[in-house]
Protein backbone atom coordinates (compact mmCIF):
# COMPACT_ATOMS: atom_id res chain seq x y z
CA UNK A 1 0.00 0.00 0.00
CA UNK A 2 1.33 3.24 -0.53
CA UNK A 3 0.61 7.37 -0.67
CA UNK A 4 1.09 9.39 -3.64
CA UNK A 5 1.33 13.14 -2.93
CA UNK A 6 0.17 15.76 -6.17
CA UNK A 7 3.91 16.15 -5.99
CA UNK A 8 5.08 12.91 -7.05
CA UNK A 9 6.12 11.74 -3.67
CA UNK A 10 5.33 8.01 -3.28
CA UNK A 11 5.72 7.11 0.68
CA UNK A 12 5.12 2.65 0.64
CA UNK A 13 2.84 1.78 4.12
CA UNK A 14 0.88 -0.94 5.16
CA UNK A 15 -2.93 -1.20 5.24
CA UNK A 16 -4.99 -1.76 8.17
CA UNK A 17 -8.54 -0.13 7.46
CA UNK A 18 -10.51 -1.11 4.59
CA UNK A 19 -8.41 -2.43 1.39
CA UNK A 20 -9.64 -0.39 -0.94
CA UNK A 21 -7.65 2.77 -2.81
CA UNK A 22 -8.95 6.30 -2.17
CA UNK A 23 -8.17 10.21 -2.64
CA UNK A 24 -8.35 13.38 -0.86
CA UNK A 25 -6.98 16.72 -0.04
CA UNK A 26 -3.98 15.52 2.55
CA UNK A 27 -4.00 17.16 5.81
CA UNK A 28 -2.25 16.78 9.57
CA UNK A 29 -3.36 16.94 12.93
CA UNK A 30 -1.36 16.77 15.79
CA UNK A 31 -3.56 16.01 18.58
CA UNK A 32 -2.31 13.05 21.38
CA UNK A 33 -5.83 12.08 21.47
CA UNK A 34 -9.92 12.03 19.98
CA UNK A 35 -9.47 10.00 16.65
CA UNK A 36 -13.35 9.17 17.23
CA UNK A 37 -14.32 12.58 17.44
CA UNK A 38 -12.16 13.63 14.50
CA UNK A 39 -12.78 11.09 12.14
CA UNK A 40 -16.54 11.65 12.53
CA UNK A 41 -16.14 15.27 12.03
CA UNK A 42 -17.74 16.64 9.30
CA UNK A 43 -14.67 19.25 8.89
CA UNK A 44 -13.12 16.58 7.31
CA UNK A 45 -14.96 15.49 4.76
CA UNK A 46 -12.75 14.73 1.45
CA UNK A 47 -9.79 14.82 3.36
CA UNK A 48 -6.91 12.05 3.70
CA UNK A 49 -6.00 12.59 7.47
CA UNK A 50 -2.27 12.43 9.12
CA UNK A 51 -2.38 12.02 12.65
CA UNK A 52 1.06 12.67 13.82
CA UNK A 53 0.37 11.33 17.48
CA UNK A 54 2.91 8.52 17.09
CA UNK A 55 0.42 5.54 18.48
CA UNK A 56 -3.27 5.05 17.44
CA UNK A 57 -5.87 2.86 18.44
CA UNK A 58 -4.55 1.81 21.16
CA UNK A 59 -8.44 2.71 22.93
CA UNK A 60 -10.32 0.93 20.27
CA UNK A 61 -13.73 2.37 19.41
CA UNK A 62 -16.52 3.49 21.60
CA UNK A 63 -20.51 2.31 21.44
CA UNK A 64 -22.86 3.93 19.41
CA UNK A 65 -25.06 5.04 22.81
CA UNK A 66 -27.66 7.40 22.02
CA UNK A 67 -28.60 10.58 23.96
CA UNK A 68 -30.84 13.61 22.90
CA UNK A 69 -30.86 11.63 19.78
CA UNK A 70 -27.15 12.57 18.83
CA UNK A 71 -24.94 9.65 19.46
CA UNK A 72 -23.30 10.03 22.76
CA UNK A 73 -19.40 9.10 21.70
CA UNK A 74 -18.92 10.62 18.16
CA UNK A 75 -19.30 14.10 16.14
CA UNK A 76 -21.91 12.77 13.33
CA UNK A 77 -23.29 9.68 12.59
CA UNK A 78 -20.22 8.19 9.95
CA UNK A 79 -16.75 8.38 9.30
CA UNK A 80 -15.70 11.60 6.84
CA UNK A 81 -12.34 11.34 6.28
CA UNK A 82 -11.70 9.91 2.81
CA UNK A 83 -8.50 8.09 3.98
CA UNK A 84 -6.12 7.79 7.54
CA UNK A 85 -2.42 7.87 7.49
CA UNK A 86 -0.43 7.23 10.44
CA UNK A 87 3.17 6.07 12.41
CA UNK A 88 2.32 2.54 14.70
CA UNK A 89 -1.05 1.01 14.70
CA UNK A 90 -1.75 -0.63 18.23
CA UNK A 91 -3.51 -4.15 17.32
CA UNK A 92 -4.55 -5.00 20.81
CA UNK A 93 -6.73 -1.71 22.31
CA UNK A 94 -7.93 -1.66 25.62
CA UNK A 95 -10.60 0.51 27.34
CA UNK A 96 -13.72 -0.31 29.21
CA UNK A 97 -15.65 1.63 26.87
CA UNK A 98 -14.47 -0.16 23.42
CA UNK A 99 -16.59 -2.49 21.34
CA UNK A 100 -13.97 -2.65 18.68
CA UNK A 101 -10.56 -1.98 17.08
CA UNK A 102 -10.12 0.86 15.15
CA UNK A 103 -9.31 -1.48 12.48
CA UNK A 104 -12.20 -2.76 11.93
CA UNK A 105 -14.19 0.15 12.52
CA UNK A 106 -12.98 1.29 9.29
CA UNK A 107 -13.27 -1.67 7.15
CA UNK A 108 -17.14 -1.79 8.07
CA UNK A 109 -17.11 2.11 6.92
CA UNK A 110 -14.70 1.85 3.68
CA UNK A 111 -12.01 4.06 4.89
CA UNK A 112 -8.49 2.81 3.38
CA UNK A 113 -6.04 3.16 6.30
CA UNK A 114 -2.26 3.08 6.37
CA UNK A 115 0.46 2.15 9.03
CA UNK A 116 4.28 2.29 9.16
CA UNK A 117 4.73 6.05 7.78
CA UNK A 118 6.99 8.23 8.75
CA UNK A 119 4.38 10.80 9.57
CA UNK A 120 6.54 13.44 11.11
CA UNK A 121 8.44 13.24 7.75
CA UNK A 122 5.12 13.82 5.91
CA UNK A 123 3.95 16.43 7.97
CA UNK A 124 7.23 18.77 7.87
CA UNK A 125 6.96 18.23 3.86
CA UNK A 126 2.92 19.38 3.84
CA UNK A 127 4.16 22.00 6.70
CA UNK A 128 6.83 23.46 3.79
CA UNK A 129 4.74 22.92 0.69
CA UNK A 130 1.33 23.36 1.86
CA UNK A 131 -1.65 21.25 1.93
CA UNK A 132 -1.68 19.08 -1.26
CA UNK A 133 -4.14 16.77 -2.72
CA UNK A 134 -2.66 12.77 -2.57
CA UNK A 135 -3.91 9.37 -3.39
CA UNK A 136 -4.21 6.12 -1.41
CA UNK A 137 -3.42 3.43 -3.61
CA UNK A 138 -4.39 -0.64 -2.69
CA UNK A 139 -2.92 -3.04 -4.43
CA UNK A 140 -1.87 -0.47 -7.42
CA UNK A 141 -5.78 -0.25 -7.88
CA UNK A 142 -6.11 3.20 -8.20
CA UNK A 143 -8.68 5.61 -6.92
CA UNK A 144 -11.67 6.45 -9.99
CA UNK A 145 -11.45 10.31 -9.38
CA UNK A 146 -8.08 12.80 -8.58
CA UNK A 147 -10.01 13.60 -5.04
CA UNK A 148 -12.60 12.61 -3.43
CA UNK A 149 -14.68 15.61 -2.58
CA UNK A 150 -17.78 17.18 -3.48
CA UNK A 151 -17.92 20.01 -5.42
CA UNK A 152 -19.78 21.93 -2.11
CA UNK A 153 -18.91 19.60 0.78
CA UNK A 154 -20.94 21.64 3.20
CA UNK A 155 -24.01 20.77 1.01
CA UNK A 156 -22.71 16.96 1.24
CA UNK A 157 -22.64 16.93 4.66
CA UNK A 158 -25.33 18.89 5.59
CA UNK A 159 -28.92 17.90 7.38
CA UNK A 160 -31.17 17.38 4.16
CA UNK A 161 -34.19 18.20 6.49
CA UNK A 162 -35.37 19.76 9.40
CA UNK A 163 -34.28 18.63 12.89
CA UNK A 164 -35.66 19.48 16.59
CA UNK A 165 -33.74 18.68 19.50
CA UNK A 166 -35.03 19.26 23.61
CA UNK A 167 -37.68 21.12 24.43
CA UNK A 168 -36.11 24.47 26.59
CA UNK A 169 -36.85 28.01 26.38
CA UNK A 170 -34.63 29.49 24.16
CA UNK A 171 -35.35 28.74 20.53
CA UNK A 172 -31.74 28.27 18.58
CA UNK A 173 -32.19 28.15 14.90
CA UNK A 174 -28.88 26.29 13.68
CA UNK A 175 -27.77 26.20 10.01
CA UNK A 176 -25.72 23.05 9.84
CA UNK A 177 -23.40 23.19 7.03
CA UNK A 178 -21.64 19.90 8.69
CA UNK A 179 -22.20 20.83 12.37
CA UNK A 180 -20.59 18.61 15.20
CA UNK A 181 -22.98 16.96 17.31
CA UNK A 182 -20.90 18.47 20.63
CA UNK A 183 -22.38 21.75 19.56
CA UNK A 184 -25.67 20.65 19.96
CA UNK A 185 -24.81 18.62 22.84
CA UNK A 186 -23.55 22.24 24.49
CA UNK A 187 -26.05 24.00 23.54
CA UNK A 188 -29.15 21.72 24.88
CA UNK A 189 -27.25 21.78 28.52
CA UNK A 190 -28.48 25.18 28.49
CA UNK A 191 -31.98 25.33 28.20
CA UNK A 192 -32.81 25.60 24.78
CA UNK A 193 -34.81 23.70 21.73
CA UNK A 194 -32.55 23.47 18.78
CA UNK A 195 -34.24 23.31 15.16
CA UNK A 196 -31.71 22.15 12.54
CA UNK A 197 -31.86 23.40 9.23
CA UNK A 198 -29.94 22.49 5.65
CA UNK A 199 -26.96 24.94 5.04
CA UNK A 200 -28.71 26.74 2.48
CA UNK A 201 -32.11 26.99 4.30
CA UNK A 202 -34.09 30.31 4.01
CA UNK A 203 -35.06 31.20 7.90
CA UNK A 204 -35.45 34.41 7.09
CA UNK A 205 -39.78 34.22 7.69
CA UNK A 206 -38.80 31.84 11.15
CA UNK A 207 -39.53 32.65 14.84
CA UNK A 208 -36.44 31.82 16.88
CA UNK A 209 -34.34 33.48 20.24
CA UNK A 210 -30.94 33.32 18.68
CA UNK A 211 -29.04 32.16 15.40
CA UNK A 212 -26.27 29.72 15.03
CA UNK A 213 -23.80 29.13 12.29
CA UNK A 214 -22.03 25.70 12.57
CA UNK A 215 -18.26 24.51 11.83
CA UNK A 216 -18.17 22.61 7.81
CA UNK A 217 -15.91 21.90 5.48
CA UNK A 218 -14.36 23.04 2.02
CA UNK A 219 -13.99 26.51 0.94
CA UNK A 220 -16.93 29.02 2.72
CA UNK A 221 -17.11 31.04 -0.94
CA UNK A 222 -18.54 28.19 -2.10
CA UNK A 223 -21.76 28.66 0.43
CA UNK A 224 -23.56 31.24 -1.45
CA UNK A 225 -26.95 31.02 -0.12
CA UNK A 226 -25.76 30.68 3.35
CA UNK A 227 -24.00 34.53 3.02
CA UNK A 228 -27.27 35.58 1.65
CA UNK A 229 -29.69 34.21 3.93
CA UNK A 230 -27.13 35.53 6.88
CA UNK A 231 -26.34 38.96 5.39
CA UNK A 232 -30.06 39.63 5.49
CA UNK A 233 -29.96 38.42 9.39
CA UNK A 234 -27.21 40.62 10.73
CA UNK A 235 -29.29 43.35 9.66
CA UNK A 236 -32.07 42.50 12.47
CA UNK A 237 -30.91 42.91 16.23
CA UNK A 238 -31.07 39.40 16.84
CA UNK A 239 -28.11 37.46 18.79
CA UNK A 240 -26.06 35.04 16.08
CA UNK A 241 -23.28 32.73 16.88
CA UNK A 242 -20.85 30.95 14.63
CA UNK A 243 -17.70 28.65 14.92
CA UNK A 244 -15.42 27.54 12.40
CA UNK A 245 -16.85 27.46 9.11
CA UNK A 246 -19.50 29.99 10.62
CA UNK A 247 -16.87 32.86 11.31
CA UNK A 248 -15.77 32.56 7.82
CA UNK A 249 -19.68 32.67 6.45
CA UNK A 250 -20.11 35.53 8.94
CA UNK A 251 -17.09 37.33 7.64
CA UNK A 252 -18.05 36.70 4.31
CA UNK A 253 -21.54 38.25 4.84
CA UNK A 254 -20.71 41.12 6.44
CA UNK A 255 -18.63 42.66 3.16
CA UNK A 256 -15.20 40.96 4.43
CA UNK A 257 -12.92 38.24 2.98
CA UNK A 258 -11.63 35.01 3.52
CA UNK A 259 -8.60 32.81 2.15
CA UNK A 260 -6.93 29.83 2.25
CA UNK A 261 -4.24 29.32 5.17
CA UNK A 262 -0.52 27.07 3.72
CA UNK A 263 -1.58 23.95 5.71
CA UNK A 264 -3.99 24.87 8.23
CA UNK A 265 -4.71 24.51 12.10
CA UNK A 266 -5.79 20.91 13.07
CA UNK A 267 -4.73 20.50 16.73
CA UNK A 268 -5.97 20.40 20.56
CA UNK A 269 -3.01 22.64 21.19
CA UNK A 270 -3.84 26.70 19.20
CA UNK A 271 -3.24 29.36 21.58
CA UNK A 272 -5.41 32.25 21.08
CA UNK A 273 -5.35 35.67 22.66
CA UNK A 274 -8.73 37.17 23.83
CA UNK A 275 -8.36 40.55 21.85
CA UNK A 276 -7.94 43.42 24.11
CA UNK A 277 -7.00 41.54 27.26
CA UNK A 278 -4.07 39.71 28.62
CA UNK A 279 -6.45 36.22 29.09
CA UNK A 280 -5.20 33.17 26.37
CA UNK A 281 -7.07 30.17 26.04
CA UNK A 282 -5.79 26.91 24.17
CA UNK A 283 -8.44 25.91 21.96
CA UNK A 284 -9.19 23.17 19.59
CA UNK A 285 -9.33 23.52 15.83
CA UNK A 286 -9.54 22.21 12.22
CA UNK A 287 -9.97 24.29 9.59
CA UNK A 288 -7.80 25.23 6.14
CA UNK A 289 -9.56 28.41 5.81
CA UNK A 290 -9.21 31.85 7.45
CA UNK A 291 -10.89 35.68 7.76
CA UNK A 292 -8.78 38.29 6.53
CA UNK A 293 -9.70 41.27 9.83
CA UNK A 294 -8.71 44.12 7.67
CA UNK A 295 -11.03 43.25 4.77
CA UNK A 296 -14.35 43.63 7.44
CA UNK A 297 -15.83 47.79 7.87
CA UNK A 298 -15.68 49.71 10.91
CA UNK A 299 -18.77 48.11 12.46
CA UNK A 300 -16.67 44.73 13.35
CA UNK A 301 -13.59 44.03 15.39
CA UNK A 302 -11.36 40.85 16.11
CA UNK A 303 -12.90 38.90 18.93
CA UNK A 304 -9.56 36.65 19.51
CA UNK A 305 -6.29 36.17 17.78
CA UNK A 306 -3.70 33.13 17.26
CA UNK A 307 -0.52 33.56 19.07
CA UNK A 308 1.51 31.10 17.33
CA UNK A 309 0.47 32.90 13.47
CA UNK A 310 -1.41 36.19 13.89
CA UNK A 311 -4.23 34.80 11.66
CA UNK A 312 -7.78 35.90 12.68
CA UNK A 313 -9.81 33.86 15.58
CA UNK A 314 -13.34 35.31 15.60
CA UNK A 315 -15.00 38.31 15.34
CA UNK A 316 -17.66 40.44 17.06
CA UNK A 317 -19.91 43.21 16.01
CA UNK A 318 -19.33 46.48 17.45
CA UNK A 319 -23.36 47.13 18.78
CA UNK A 320 -25.07 44.14 17.95
CA UNK A 321 -25.07 40.83 19.59
CA UNK A 322 -23.30 38.89 16.89
CA UNK A 323 -20.16 37.08 17.11
CA UNK A 324 -18.01 34.23 15.94
CA UNK A 325 -14.74 31.97 16.75
CA UNK A 326 -12.49 30.36 14.55
CA UNK A 327 -11.57 27.67 17.35
CA UNK A 328 -14.20 24.91 18.48
CA UNK A 329 -15.33 26.21 22.07
CA UNK A 330 -17.39 22.86 22.04
CA UNK A 331 -14.21 20.81 22.12
CA UNK A 332 -14.84 16.91 21.75
CA UNK A 333 -12.12 16.20 21.56
CA UNK A 334 -9.95 19.08 23.17
CA UNK A 335 -9.70 21.64 25.71
CA UNK A 336 -13.18 22.94 26.84
CA UNK A 337 -11.44 26.77 28.07
CA UNK A 338 -13.57 28.52 26.15
CA UNK A 339 -16.79 26.74 26.71
CA UNK A 340 -17.93 29.99 28.44
CA UNK A 341 -19.00 31.71 24.66
CA UNK A 342 -22.01 29.51 24.83
CA UNK A 343 -23.14 31.03 28.22
CA UNK A 344 -22.73 34.30 26.57
CA UNK A 345 -24.53 33.70 23.58
CA UNK A 346 -27.43 32.89 25.95
CA UNK A 347 -27.09 35.59 27.39
CA UNK A 348 -27.39 37.86 24.42
CA UNK A 349 -30.25 35.93 24.18
CA UNK A 350 -32.07 36.66 27.12
CA UNK A 351 -31.11 40.90 26.99
CA UNK A 352 -32.95 40.07 23.34
CA UNK A 353 -35.85 38.45 24.97
CA UNK A 354 -36.04 40.91 27.45
CA UNK A 355 -35.07 44.15 25.42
Amino acid sequence: MKLILENGLEIKGKSFGFPGSTSGEVVFNTAMTGYPESLTDPSYKGQILILTYPLIGNYGVPSSETEDNLLTNFESEKIHVSGLIISDYSFDNSHWKSTKSLAKWLDENKIPAVYGVDTRMLTRIIREHGTMLGKIVFDNQYPDSDINSAVNPAADVSTKSKITYGSGSNKILLVDCGVKFNIIRRLLKRNTTVIRVPWDYDYSNDEYDGLFISNGPGDPKICAPAIQHLSKAIKNDKPIFGICLGNQLLCLAAGGDTYKLKYGHRSHNQPVIRNGTNRCYITSQNHGYAVNPASLNDDWSPLFTNLNDDTNEGIIHKKKMIFSTQFHPEASSGPTDTDFLFDLFLENIAKYKNS
